[in-house]
């Protein structure tokens, strides 16, 4: 080894285990490829495994009889920048995970594997192809047709288009090749995930936007925010079809213009096609690439997404909560839409909240963070009380257009009405047949999936569980099985009482199947009523053109669960039903009323977007909740002032940050044995600035066949707090069984 090769050096992070890098040596050979961001292989005792090179020239040199090499480079393009290689290192101390999981998250599976592009084979015109004479295909008369054909392409053709368009097999193209007239190439093609999205898209913009005066307004003071070149937060707050999109695509221009890019996230993958397809159109006539980034993506369109990003040719990214570590050169504005959506809070490790990650990936970057809603979460209007975010509103419809009517029905009067409990209110099903005579759509909403909720014998009150979670099993009647919606676990729906022999056993409740069939059953032959949810979107691209279809027209009715609740605009829906407004109410969360709020704000949002004015029914047994009224009236400032004073007085979360830690393991004695082994700990030794509280079985105290218990840590300090639960957890004796997790910031408490 020469010495040059000796001072070769870099840090490279193992992703396999390890929190910290190692420092590996390479050749020069290697030198022009292993840059900061890089993917390469390393030697790992008898493995070769992947590691990402976080710095070169590391001020620690290593025993040079001890040192070892970097083994390849993976990818040619640098992986991660120094700016998300921060936002990794911050991201495993302040939610408490591996650096291994928290690298796989940001960089696709298809970059780790050193998956190439797309090529397909090319025809290529030869100078005897151009200049030679046709007389030797005098006897072969299909290649002077496919030779004929190249000349008119300008010279170059894919074989596979050429063929099919010519009827030609390709030994005609082989022929051609073997007397020089033409030669085999390779052309890169490029995945572009909806390209073909919404042709007849009618919430289409317009290149150049008439803004109203207070859209005019918000977009200049976050344009003002653009041009001070610092990190900032703006919250937009603007009731549902303010027209917050448009402000959005104006803010874009300014950034794209002065050659920056731009990360928009949605917190759905459904409500991606609609916002890729409007942003696609706006900047049609600048010819932007705008890449889509998410999950549902198959490997080579991430890998092509990726590509795009990475080498500079595409400047916007539009995507789920993932997108948040899509590789965008010059990154200078972050838009988070419906910032206030608990999906965007991961529930695997590494348990990153979206919203905030995008937050601190802007403070990395000196960039303008926008969080747009119309029910804003706690989080955020605490950090606009405290002047941590600015805020700008839209107080109005765009067009003058009013917010819908919405009516609360009363259930418990309509039950009183039939001899049983109606799933549907009278002037719901009246409100839709007019609907539907007036050629106008509507949606059904109830956040709960499958055809029956349970099955229960009236005589012994057995209930129909699955084996593995402590919940009841779920009636599918597409398939005939009852599900568990946490695990999958399925079997067939019984006869007779397993516990009592009663042939009364019978399926009680309502999901989204039965609202299906239901409204089938009660609308005219001629109306489609369609369902969504998890049951019909697993299939790829089977939800982008359900709500194709409804937003062609060519569905009447769309019955669906928070997949349909928030961001999508159907300029036709003049009614919106929600079907069991209290669903949310019946949650064990603090955030129980927060959410509800927020849902029933959102779903009657999407009444009365268009010319026409719109009505919501709120089917509710508990009218008068606070929730629902405060909803009722789009009162923000009414319900955040009661549940702010609530939230104040408990101490939670805005005012102090919330860490759930969950034990589990397979048996309930042991689990529930060490959690409390581990609060005693805690009690005995506290914690500064923590507050404990539990433990306690979860909601849910069985999951995918193991036992969870759990306690709450309520703190002011989070990296501090983490840091000494850490340390704590390294030298708490726990069973090898027994597996705990910390959740920081929370938002799923079942």
């Amino acid at each position: 080894m020469s010495r040059s090769d000796q001072e070769l050096l870099a840090e490279v992070q193992p992703m396999a285990g390890f929190n910290n890098p190692l420092t590996y040596g390479y050749s020069l050979k290697l030198a022009p490829l292993v840059q900061v961001g890089s993917i390469v292989k390393i030697p790992l005792g008898p493995r070769r495994i992947l590691g990402v090179v976080f710095s070169l020239n590391p001020k620690e040199k290593p025993d040079p009889s001890k040192l070892k090499f970097i083994s390849s480079v993976v990818q040619e393009e640098q992986a991660l920048s120094t700016e998300l290689i921060s936002l990794a290192r911050w991201m495993t101390t302040y939610y408490s995970s591996s650096m291994e999981n928290v690298l796989e998250c940001m960089i696709p599976a298809a970059i780790r594997d050193g998956m190439q592009a797309k090529t397909e084979r090319t025809l290529i015109l030869t100078s005897k192809g151009i200049n030679g004479s046709s007389i030797d295909l005098s006897r072969a008369p299909k290649q002077k047709i496919l030779l004929d054909f190249l000349k008119r392409k300008n010279g170059q053709v894919t074989m596979s288009s050429a063929l099919k368009e010519l009827k030609l097999t390709e030994s005609v193209a082989t022929g051609l090749v073997h007397k020089g007239f033409a030669e085999i190439g390779a052309e890169v093609v490029e995945r572009k995930a909806y390209d073909d999205e919404f042709e007849d898209f009618q919430g289409k913009v317009r290149s150049e936007i008439t803004l109203t005066p207070q859209q005019s307004n918000a977009a200049k003071e976050i344009i003002a925010d653009l041009k001070n070149k610092q990190f900032g937060v703006r919250l937009l707050l603007g009731v549902t079809g303010s027209g917050k999109t448009e402000v959005y695509l104006e803010a874009m221009k300014q950034v794209l213009e002065k050659g920056g890019g731009v990360l928009f996230l949605v917190p759905e993958v459904s409500l991606a096609p609609q916002t890729v397809s409007r942003i696609r159109h706006y900047f049609s006539e600048s010819g932007e690439e705008v890449v889509v980034w998410h999950s549902h993506l198959s490997a080579g369109e991430r890998l092509d997404a990726w590509r795009n990003l990475s080498s500079g040719k595409a400047r916007i990214a539009v995507g789920a909560r993932s997108a948040v570590f899509a590789p965008i050169h010059n990154l200078r504005l972050i838009v988070v839409d419906e910032e206030h959506e608990s999906a965007y809070k991961q529930e695997d490790s590494p348990r990153y909240h979206g919203r905030d990650v995008a937050v601190y990936r802007s403070m990395l970057n000196q960039a303008t963070c926008v969080l747009g809603s119309a029910t804003p979460s706690m989080e955020t209007l605490r950090n606009v009380e405290k002047n941590k975010y600015l805020e700008s509103r839209l107080d109005s419809r765009i067009d003058g257009r009013e917010l819908p009517l919405v009516h609360i029905v009363d259930m418990r009067r309509e039950a009183q009405r039939e001899r049983t409990p109606p799933i549907l209110s009278q002037p719901l099903v009246e409100s839709l047949r007019q609907r539907y005579a007036d050629r106008e759509q509507s949606i059904l909403f109830l956040n709960r999936r499958g055809f029956n909720t349970t099955m229960l014998c009236p005589d012994c009150g057995y209930v129909e569980q699955c084996k593995d979670c402590s919940i009841a099993l779920t009636f599918h009647r597409t398939d005939g099985f009852l599900k568990c919606h946490l695990c999958g676990y399925r079997k067939t729906a019984p006869m007779i009482c397993p516990s009592c022999q009663s042939l009364n056993i019978r399926k009680k409740g309502h999901g989204t199947q039965r609202i299906e069939d239901l409204v089938s059953s009660l609308m005219p032959k001629r109306a489609k009523v369609v369902r969504v949810d998890a049951d019909m979107a697993y299939r790829k691209n089977a939800l982008r053109s359900t709500l194709q279809d409804f937003r062609r027209g060519k569905i009447d009715v769309l019955v669906g669960t928070q997949m349909i609740a928030k961001g999508l605009d159907f300029p036709n829906v003049t009614l919106v039903g929600v079907i069991d407004a209290d669903l949310p109410l019946r949650m064990e969360d603090f955030r129980a009323s927060e959410r509800a709020f927020q849902l029933l704000v959102q779903v009657a949002g999407r009444a009365g977007r268009g010319d026409r004015a719109g009505e919501v029914y709120v089917q509710s047994y508990a009218p008068h909740s606070s929730s629902i009224q405060f909803a009722r009236k789009s009162d923000l400032r009414g319900f955040v002032e009661e549940e702010m004073e609530l939230r104040r007085e408990l101490g939670y979360p805005p005012f102090r940050s919330l860490i759930r830690h969950l034990f589990r393991g397979r048996s309930s004695e042991k689990t529930a044995f060490y959690t409390q082994q581990w609060a005693n700990s805690l009690n005995e030794n506290p914690i500064v600035g923590l507050s404990v509280r539990g433990p306690a079985p979860a909601p849910i105290e069985k999951m995918k066949g193991f036992y969870r218990h759990h306690l709450f840590y309520f703190t002011n300090e989070v990296s501090k707090v983490v840091r000494e639960l850490e340390e704590r957890r390294r030298l708490f004796p726990l069973d090898r069984e027994i597996h705990d997790i910390l959740d920081v910031d929370a938002q799923q408490i079942h």
